[in-house]
């Protein structure tokens, strides 16, 4: 692997990489353009938009992990106190969406640079992965603590899948849109039988190596557009024996609202309650959350 310079190879797409010595994997990715595609469906104040920014991130470099086609993973953070009432984003195949329902009054209260407990209170997180084909549904809880989405998400791996994880996040926000770079590292089990799953022990050598390493990445690197992927991943693995790299899947908006999904979506309510819906005019209004699209439905 070369230190190149190149950042416009993996522009808005994720790369992802192994160390095979280390018994380690991992994922990093630039947001920009697809992050301000998503953002601008709403006017969004400064702190919000922060939040939203690294839930993208963040659930853009777990949902990278998935290897079916088709299966999509969907992140709930949630509480009833909070200024923040409920962020929600999903990644299926590089398509990308997300949103955040606040209060804007109790938002304004907490001045220019709320922490998460400010922002949410008691509150939880929720990952669910739907799989492709005929894998399941599953879903792990875990409560909204730490500083940031990121380290509430390490909690999560940690304690739902027993799998030690690294994440780190930068955004910035400015006249020329938002910025924002993540990088994730996992330590993977052997699971041969007769060996030690090495999963299940956080203060493995190797795993601490691999933490210290990626730790050290700065906020000023995963925002550099003049520093590639690739780039980033040498400078912090370039003395390991071997470091492989994949590109990954190019990321994109992604919202699937149409008339045609809200048609079949509203079909499996009662007429009763779809007269219930309909205004003055017999139209069942419906606005997309996620994008602010507004659709009128007849049925």
């Amino acid at each position: 692997m070369d230190d190149t310079n190149n950042a416009e190879t993996f522009a808005g797409q994720v790369l992802g990489f192994t160390i095979p010595s280390r018994h380690a994997r991992g994922r990093v990715i630039r947001l920009d353009d697809t992050l301000d595609t998503i953002l601008a469906a709403h006017d969004y104040p400064p702190p919000i938009t922060h939040l939203l920014a690294e839930a993208l991130l963040v659930i853009s470099l777990v949902g990278s992990l998935l290897k079916d086609d088709g299966s999509q993973v969907t992140m709930q953070a949630q509480t009833e106190a909070g200024a923040v009432k409920l962020l929600v984003c999903d990644y299926r195949g590089g398509e990308l969406r997300g949103y955040v329902d606040f209060d804007a009054g109790q938002l304004a209260d907490l001045g220019a640079n709320p922490s998460l407990f400010a922002l949410f209170g008691k509150g939880y997180l929720a990952l669910t992965f739907d799989l492709a084909g005929d894998k399941g549904r599953y879903q792990g809880i875990v409560p909204l603590e730490g500083e940031s989405i990121a380290q509430a998400c390490e909690t999560y791996f940690a304690q739902s899948e027993q799998l030690p994880t690294l994440i780190r996040c930068a955004v910035r926000s400015g006249p020329d849109g938002c910025h924002a770079g993540g990088l994730l590292v996992q330590h993977l089990a052997e699971g041969e039988e007769g060996r030690e799953r090495l999963h299940t022990r956080l203060d493995h050598p190797e795993w601490e190596h691999v933490a210290v390493m990626a730790g050290s990445t700065r906020h000023e690197e995963l925002l550099d557009r003049n520093l590639s992927l690739e780039a980033i991943v040498w400078r912090l693995f370039h003395e390991e024996q071997e470091v492989r790299v994949q590109p990954g899947t190019r990321i994109a908006r992604g919202c699937r609202c149409s008339v045609a999904h809200y048609e079949t979506v509203l079909k499996r309510f009662p007429e009763a309650d779809r007269m219930d819906m309909r205004n003055e005019d017999g139209i069942i209004p419906v606005d997309c959350a996620f994008c602010s699209k507004q659709f009128a439905i007849t049925l």
